[in-house]
């Protein structure tokens, strides 16, 4: 396999593309937290409904 070219020939990200990869990943991240956040209440109020049988 060649190696990879030396750095400065490497093509980079300008600004504007790693500020829209920033964004997204910034987007990601809280759509991943309220996705857990939501699944969490879920399983609270699943088991209040099986703590409430198990009394009743």
């Amino acid at each position: 396999m060649s190696e990879p070219p030396p750095k400065e020939q490497r093509p980079t990200m300008t600004d504007k593309a790693l500020a829209e990869q920033k964004a997204r990943k910034e987007r990601e991240a809280a759509a991943l937290r309220e996705n857990l956040r939501k699944r969490k209440e879920q399983a609270r109020a699943r088991a209040a409904v099986e703590t409430n049988r198990e009394t009743s």
